[in-house]
């Protein structure tokens, strides 16, 4: 069961590539080059605040001896935090 469920997480990770670049094509054909960017500074945005959550996480779970639902639900609101905080500097 474990390598099924390691399987289908894997395949929606790998997928996520594709479906971005689809959803930019179609932003350019559909509203133009300007709603694109805007598209893309969105994905970045939320990939970086993706980034600095994994890395909370992690580090609160290898040093801080956490359990692993402690540690992503106290990390949530930095996740939050961060996406926002890039929203208002860089897509508002």
């Amino acid at each position: 069961m474990e390598a099924i469920v390691r399987f289908v997480i894997g395949g929606l990770f790998g997928a996520a590539p594709s479906v971005a670049l689809a959803t930019l094509g179609l932003a350019i054909a559909q509203e133009g080059a300007g709603y694109a960017s805007l598209e893309c500074r969105s994905m970045i945005s939320g990939a970086v605040a993706l980034g600095v959550y994994s890395l909370l996480v992690t580090q609160l779970l290898m040093r801080g001896r956490f359990s692993a639902l402690l540690a992503t639900v106290s990390s949530t609101p930095i996740w939050f935090l961060v996406a926002f905080g890039l929203w208002k500097i860089f897509l508002r």
